[in-house]
């Protein structure tokens, strides 16, 4: 976005207020921690040239655009320090252009910046503590990390690089196939999905038992087995909470068969509290790769009161199953029909998934539900 029509052709004055700009604090003059400022110069590949002003004014947008774009990227205050780059400059131009083209309005340019910078900020922040921590752990008596890291981001730099477009790559294609599948231009946004919660058992008695390390083990193994079942099975990993993650499938089946490989897998080990899930059915509306509405809410409201070890699916799940043919209408249908099939001599309808109808009872902000248990159907 140009400068106002009645500045146009002016230099914009310098705000009053500070620009956002990176989470670590770039204010610092660069003698006073070389190897920060190095290892910075190595990440970004440029030193630092630009003020945020003079970096607005170099990439042709107002000061304001500019200060959206790095509040929104998540980026820190800097007031007028000299600590931008020229990709920083070429970040700032890009998605004005986008802007100008109309290729992206500038609400949407904005979300983009945001979506993006939350994303790559968890990111970032995992990897340092939880990767670079680790293995730059001097490896010889007498050296310091500081010795240690400079060489180790040298090397690591352009096959993380590497990776995460690749990863990114995946994930995009995957989810334009998605969405380019769905029946008109309401469901891009408004989608019947299946949303599944999977919550651990008295984890705040944990937090109180566990020491740190212990409770961040479990937590991370908790994270990880879901991630990669969810994963396995078809679903997409919406978000983790510590001690909950959110899940979500296309179908009815997939969120089920999901919701029941979590908890027979969990229940296998000593080490985790006992799990439950719900599942709820319906429309839900994604944003930033979140998803919200009632569906959502109904799921949450499931887990609450869902047994351990144990999956309460909402009806209209329930009616999916059987509309699906993966669960049976009811389990007197189900042996009737087993019945009749014995004496005529052909093979009964087999199903995934059997449902057992609990206590209708009143939810807070939903009304009343009626939850059904779901158990693996014998085979």
């Amino acid at each position: 976005m140009t400068v106002d029509d009645e500045n146009e052709g002016r230099a914009p004055e310098p705000p009053a207020y500070p620009t956002p700009h990176h989470e670590v604090d770039h204010t610092a003059e660069p003698s006073d921690d070389p190897l920060a400022i190095r290892l910075e110069q190595l990440i970004l590949g440029a030193d630092r040239r630009y003020t945020p002003f003079q970096a607005a004014r170099t990439a042709g947008v107002s000061m304001e655009l500019a200060s959206r774009f790095w509040r929104a990227m998540g980026f820190a205050d800097i007031g007028q320090a000299k600590a931008l780059t020229e990709a920083d400059v070429l970040a700032l131009r890009r998605l004005a252009g986008l802007v100008e083209a109309g290729l992206l309005s500038e609400p949407m340019a904005v979300q983009v910046a945001r979506s993006t910078g939350q994303t790559t900020a968890r990111l970032a922040e995992w990897q340092i503590d939880s990767f670079l921590e680790g293995l730059t752990e001097p490896p010889e008596p007498g050296m310091t990390r500081t010795e240690v890291t400079y060489p180790l981001v040298e090397l690591l730099l352009p096959e993380l690089e590497e990776f995460l477009i690749y990863v990114w790559r995946r994930q995009l294609a995957a989810a334009t196939g998605r969405v380019v599948q769905a029946a008109d231009d309401e469901e891009m946004v408004d989608r019947r999905l299946a949303v599944g919660f999977a919550d651990l058992v008295g984890f705040t008695r944990l937090t109180r038992r566990l020491e740190e390390e212990e409770l961040g083990e479990l937590v991370e193994a908790f994270e990880t087995t879901c991630a990669d079942l969810v994963a396995a099975h078809g679903g997409r990993l919406i978000k983790t909470l510590g001690d909950e993650v959110l899940y979500a499938a296309d179908d009815a089946g997939t969120a089920a068969e999901i919701a029941l490989r979590l908890i027979e897998t969990l229940s296998h080990d000593e080490t985790m509290p006992a799990l439950r899930v719900g599942i709820a059915f319906g429309t839900v509306t994604t944003r930033m790769g979140d998803v919200f509405g009632t569906t959502v809410n109904l799921a949450s409201r499931l887990t609450s009161i869902a047994p351990k070890d144990a999956v309460l699916v909402d009806g209209a799940l329930a009616e999916e199953l059987s509309r699906t043919g993966e669960a049976p209408v009811s389990e007197t249908a189900a042996a009737e029909d087993a019945a009749r099939a014995g004496k005529e001599g052909r093979e009964a309808a087999r199903y995934r998934f059997a449902l057992q109808p609990m206590w209708q009872r009143p939810v807070r902000g939903l009304g009343v539900i009626e939850p059904w248990l779901l158990t693996r159907r014998p085979t």
